[in-house]
């Protein structure tokens, strides 16, 4: 590689934060011990909160943001990893502690990395990135409750903020399983997308606010909520006996609002799910079935590719929720 290579970078000195396209030297890569060529990344709402501020989350500066890559080894010390091997990295705080994906280079753990499968390429692995590997995981903690706990087959689906990064996939992804998704969202003129993803019902939102009896009749085998917040009050109480509602989300709020009664007269399982520590054999599994599950077409048709520039020009859309589908970032665009 070069001694120089283009990244995102944002500081924060004397209290005024900035963001800008560098060229920076490779000597500021020092975490790890696998250099990665990056082929693409994608803006998730982590990004964009980094991107904005910070996000309370980024404490050293200067920083290289994007909390996922895809892209060829360069250089590796550990045996696992060979030169031009096609890689994947999510989430264990790359882009956050450590430098991350808006970069055309990066070097980091190699526990941090796994292969990219052979049915995949690079470009469609950030297609999904850290939120169609967020949705896969919902997914299978959905398909759980027939398969690890012995439950009653899994048919009825509830999806929350479903025309987002995760819930566009989780529908998808649900559909392809075989279950009866029914899709929550606030956009009504989203309705024959989400139809057009797999789900058999769209539901407002609307339907989720305000009080709940401590156990409504039982709807869903299982609930992937991407929001948080009030409403799993009322989504807990709809839950089946046995249901799973597998949490990823807080955009609707941190707070939840409920009793033990879901949980002990029910048996419902709340699984919260953390991709960005999932461990590597959990990884690799769940990588590995995305080619199953996927309709690659259908997600390129919701898919943006983005400029280093054109990333700066969009975050601030994605945290005004006037964004819309999937963007990765090329960064050699």
């Amino acid at each position: 590689m070069s001694s120089n290579f283009k990244a995102v970078v944002i500081n924060n000195q004397n209290e005024k934060f900035s963001r800008e396209i560098k060229e920076i030297d490779a000597s500021h890569l020092k975490d790890g011990n696998v250099l990665v060529k990056i082929d693409y990344s994608s803006l998730n709402y982590k990004d964009a909160l980094i991107l904005r501020d910070g996000g309370k989350i980024v404490r050293k500066f200067p920083f290289v943001p994007g909390i996922d890559f895809s892209g060829k080894v360069i250089e590796s010390d550990d045996s696992k990893f060979k030169k031009d091997d096609n890689v994947i990295l999510t989430g264990f705080r790359v882009g956050e502690a450590y430098f991350g994906g808006f970069a055309q280079y990066a070097k980091v753990d190699s526990n941090f990395l796994i292969k990219t499968p052979k049915e995949l390429d690079n470009k469609k692995v950030m297609m999904l990135g850290t939120a169609g590997f967020t949705a896969l995981l919902c997914a299978f903690a959905v398909k759980a409750r027939e398969e690890l706990l012995l439950g009653e087959k899994v048919k009825e689906v509830l999806v929350t903020g479903a025309t987002g990064g995760v819930g566009s996939i989780a529908v998808m992804i649900l559909s392809k399983m075989g279950y009866n998704v029914h899709a929550v969202t606030g956009k009504k003129d989203k309705n024959d997308y989400l139809k057009n993803l797999g789900a058999k019902n769209i539901l407002d939102r609307k339907e989720f606010e305000g009080e709940s009896k401590l156990l409504e009749k039982g709807i869903w085998d299982g609930v992937v909520d991407t929001v948080g917040g009030p409403a799993l009050t009322k989504i807990f109480a709809q839950t089946k006996p046995t249901g799973i509602v597998a949490a990823c989300g807080n955009a609707g709020g941190i707070k939840i609002n409920t009793t033990v009664m879901p949980f002990i007269i029910r048996g419902v399982k709340l699984w919260g799910i953390d991709s960005s520590a999932a461990p590597i054999t959990r990884r690799e599994f769940v990588w590995n079935e995305a080619s199953k599950l996927i309709d690659f077409e259908k997600l390129k048709s919701f898919t943006n590719e983005l400029s280093f520039n054109e990333l700066l020009e969009t975050y601030p859309k994605l945290l005004k929720g006037e964004y819309f589908g999937r963007a990765i970032v090329n960064p050699n665009k």
